[in-house]
């Protein structure tokens, strides 16, 4: 048979790229977010990452030896869920947090489906939601406060009650945020003003390069960006859906975020809803996950709205301060959906 005529299924293009590059590529995306952590938190930020990274990678290599299937711990995969598992976690949690946080989005967040690309829940998010629910206190309490300090450092709160400066100089930027919004022994307009120090001070220069109070992988916006321009520049993650995410919660937080009206809200607060918590990180390794967000251009857009619209009801009217985690885990539900009715018309197509 002359070969010139042969037919194969496609695709017909290749390239020098697999599951394992990809998903070591991300491993190393990561790494700039975990040396800023270990720089500001201490050692302890390192330890809690390879607990929960060497949880991952055997909990996978048991269960699918127990399947009889190959075992795929070299791909990398497991390391990015134990990294983001961890990632997910206070660095004041005991040891065991983010090793049965690990186990979880394994068994149940991944292999119980049928192991990589058949998931319908990001496993890392998934874990995260797990562990909120049944260990709360040690999820959100004993933030350890960073090398350079937190939001203590604030001096500038003369116009401000001792309660209104006792409340604002503790706890994390979006549990003051949450908390302030909630308060009732202040009137309304320093209530407003509150938040706009916090917007201030929560200084978008802290914020950017990690001196805040938070959990071991989001806060740093820098460092975050670095691995996510890496991805980017590689081809691994686009545009659509981190734009549409943060640029959704840029518009709905300064329209809703002040406390008397619509607009009421300083320019500076959309910011500070941007970099606070963990929104750079959902946004760019966690809502770009390949298997768990839509194939299509416009589906991708449509998630990442979707996603910073439920990011924004629930840290505003929601009574968690965070809502990053439970908007992708909701949206990824009905990815399915939006994948159907977003396929592009084929070239020619009519529509009768």
């Amino acid at each position: 048979m002359n070969n010139n005529f042969a037919v194969s299924a496609a695709p017909h293009l290749k390239q020098k790229i697999s599951v394992s590059s990809v998903m070591w590529q991300v491993v190393f995306a990561l790494m700039p977010a975990l040396v800023v952590a270990v720089y500001f938190f201490g050692i302890n930020a390192l330890l809690l990452s390879l607990y929960g990274v060497t949880a991952a990678v055997i909990t996978e290599a048991l269960i699918q030896k127990f399947r009889g299937v190959p075992v795929t711990i070299k791909d990398g995969s497991a390391v990015i869920t134990g990294l983001l598992v961890t990632f997910n976690i206070n660095v004041a949690a005991p040891w065991w947090i983010p090793v049965i946080g690990s186990i979880f989005a394994i068994a149940i967040g991944k292999q119980v489906f049928g192991g990589l690309g058949f998931n319908i829940f990001n496993p890392a998010l998934l874990a995260r939601a797990f562990l909120m629910a049944s260990w709360p206190s040690l999820m959100t309490a004993g933030w350890t406060p960073t090398k350079l300090g937190s939001l203590s450092g604030i001096t500038n709160f003369e116009t401000l009650s001792a309660k209104a400066q006792t409340l604002i100089t503790s706890a994390t930027p979006l549990n003051v945020a949450k908390t302030i919004r909630n308060v009732d022994f202040l009137g309304s307009a320093e209530t407003n003003l509150m938040m706009n120090k916090l917007a201030e001070f929560a200084t978008l220069k802290n914020l950017f390069w990690g001196n805040i109070g938070g959990v071991i992988g989001e806060v740093s916006v820098a460092a975050l960006l670095i691995g996510a321009a890496f991805l980017a520049y590689k081809h691994i993650i686009e545009w659509r859906i981190p734009v549409s995410y943060i640029g959704t919660v840029f518009v709905l937080t300064y329209i809703f975020g002040g406390t008397e009206g619509l607009f009421s809200a300083s320019i500076l607060l959309p910011f500070f809803h941007i970099f606070a918590g963990g929104l750079i990180l959902g946004a760019f390794f966690m809502a770009t996950d390949m298997v768990t967000s839509p194939v299509t251009k416009k589906g991708r857009i449509i998630f990442g709205i979707g996603c910073g619209v439920l990011t924004v009801v629930i840290r505003l009217v929601g009574g968690y301060p965070e809502g990053v985690s439970y908007s992708i885990l909701l949206m990824n539900i009905v990815v399915p959906l939006i994948d159907r009715f977003t396929v592009p018309k084929a070239f020619g197509e009519v529509k009768k």
